[in-house]
């Protein structure tokens, strides 16, 4: 016979807070994605002509500069990224390093063409809080060839501090190339 789970009743606790996260059908800018060049796409997320993923949402991320070649995010750290012991989960900051240099790479990129994050490397340096205030992301190409293409990104906090940088790699999907 199974020992039965043991699940304290989570309806009763005090201090309890509520996040609610609204966001529209992720298909429509996928849609739009494949006759925009990238820079155009993502400027007009940036712009609010295209609604965001929802994982910007969920994670209160956004895109706060777009050129070629580089793509800038931000993120509100909550309480609601929190790792067990009480700071920003190291996954909530690898999404937003690898949405900024994904993006980044998606700025050099014609209609049509997509990417795709093969490798990544992360390193964390700092703890990260609700007292860290708004991070900052700059991702920054530094290679694009016809298949792959290489990014780097930086995350500081609100004092300029270096948080978190990384690396990828991603493969370049371009139309008419077969895979």
């Amino acid at each position: 016979m199974e020992a039965a789970a043991v699940r304290p009743d989570r309806t009763a606790r005090s201090g309890q807070k509520r996040r609610t996260v609204t966001w529209e059908d992720p298909m429509i800018g996928a849609r739009a994605a494949s006759s925009m060049s990238g820079l155009d796409y993502l400027r007009a997320i940036a712009g609010g002509d295209i609604p965001p993923p929802p994982i910007a949402l969920l994670l209160d991320m956004s895109i706060v500069e777009v050129e070629p070649g580089r793509a800038v995010f931000a993120l509100e750290p909550g309480e609601y990224q929190f790792n067990p012991i009480g700071s920003v989960h190291g996954g909530v900051l690898t999404t937003l390093l690898d949405s900024a240099m994904g993006c980044a790479v998606h700025t050099m990129l014609p209609a049509g063409s997509g990417y795709t994050t093969l490798e990544l490397k992360v390193n964390f340096l700092r703890r990260v809080t609700t007292e860290t205030r708004r991070l900052r992301c700059v991702g920054s190409v530094i290679h694009l060839g016809r298949a792959v293409a290489t990014a780097e990104a930086r995350v500081v906090d609100g004092e300029g501090r270096l948080v978190a940088h990384a690396t990828t790699t991603c493969l370049v999907m371009r139309p008419g190339a077969e895979g």
